[in-house]
């Protein structure tokens, strides 16, 4: 179903889920080329691109949001047909899009997003929208980072290597949305992408200082992620170190008391001392100085 609202000459069509008879109303209307209707028809994210036409230009941009267990980023595409008098936003768009207009449906008169004159202005609005959308997704990144940060000396290791590698996965997914689509921002401020109003330069320019302080932080956070990752690696490795070398310094003095017990443990009848009246606190005096010597050479050769 094809979903309209009217801003003077400017015409913004929503297309929540498109029927093969809302694509060929379009195809009829609109003369859209069909390789972007079959990319409208496609379930599966396409590339990132805008293909420029005569008459009208077609988007595909990736944006990411949050999953329903609101951890893990998933990337959403955003499908929009510009052209001079109209915009078409099609397909189960990005949350921000669908809001947008379902707000500019309730609410056509006092709207600030429908006072635009020009389908420029609008798109502007749309995308200025979705980057303030991304910048606060991306600051809870941050503030992520910041936690694991914090909880990186703490004991709670599985809680830390969790949240590391659920940041860590966030992060690399953000920069295979943000990387392609650099370049496809930088064509509007160079003017590869003309549109159809004057004086948009400033405001796409906009659009793109945005994109580039989000790609620079998501770049920062991933820097930190791998140094905090590495530097918890190296603590879980010391603290497995010290654990392993207490383990050892008790076995190895353990070791020679366990020999001597073993000797005077076996059944012969003539041993050493075996009939004299005080065998038993002699070999565990001589037990004991065995171990204060072994404490004494171990804190010597500070192993201890």
């Amino acid at each position: 179903m094809i979903e309209t609202i009217k801003i003077g000459t400017l015409k913004w069509h929503h297309v929540t889920t498109p029927t093969e008879e809302d694509l060929q109303y379009l195809k009829d209307t609109f003369y859209f080329h069909p390789l972007d209707l079959e990319d409208c028809r496609s379930v599966i994210n396409q590339r990132p691109k805008i293909d420029i036409y005569d008459d009208y230009y077609f988007l595909i941009l990736h944006f990411p949001t949050f999953d329903r267990s609101n951890k893990f980023i998933k990337t959403k595409e955003v499908k929009i047909f510009w052209g001079e008098d109209f915009i078409i936003t099609i397909g189960n768009s990005h949350w921000v899009v669908k809001n947008m207009f379902d707000n500019a449906q309730e609410n056509p008169v006092d709207n600030e997003d429908l006072m635009v004159g020009t389908s420029d202005a609008l798109l502007y609005r749309i995308l200025e929208r979705l980057m303030k959308s991304t910048s606060s997704l991306i600051r809870r990144i941050g503030d992520d980072v910041d936690f694991s940060n914090r909880d990186l000396f703490s004991k709670r290791a599985e809680k830390t290597i969790e949240r590391i590698s659920m940041t860590r996965k966030n992060i690399i997914l953000l920069n295979t949305i943000f990387k392609p689509q650099l370049p496809l921002f930088n064509k509007f401020e160079s003017g590869a992408i003309e549109g159809y109003a004057d004086n948009m330069e400033d405001y796409w320019g906009n659009i793109l200082d945005y994109y580039q302080k989000m790609w620079d932080l998501i770049e920062d956070y991933g820097e930190l992620i791998e140094g905090l990752s590495k530097t918890f690696d190296s603590l879980q490795t010391n603290r497995t170190n010290e654990i392993v070398k207490i383990l050892t310094i008790i076995s190895s003095t353990i070791l020679p008391l366990t020999f001597i017990t073993g000797i005077y443990g076996m059944n012969f009848k003539h041993m050493p001392y075996i009939d004299h009246p005080y065998a038993f606190p002699i070999t565990m005096g001589f037990m004991l100085l065995l171990v204060v010597m072994m404490f004494l050479y171990f804190k010597r050769k500070r192993w201890l």
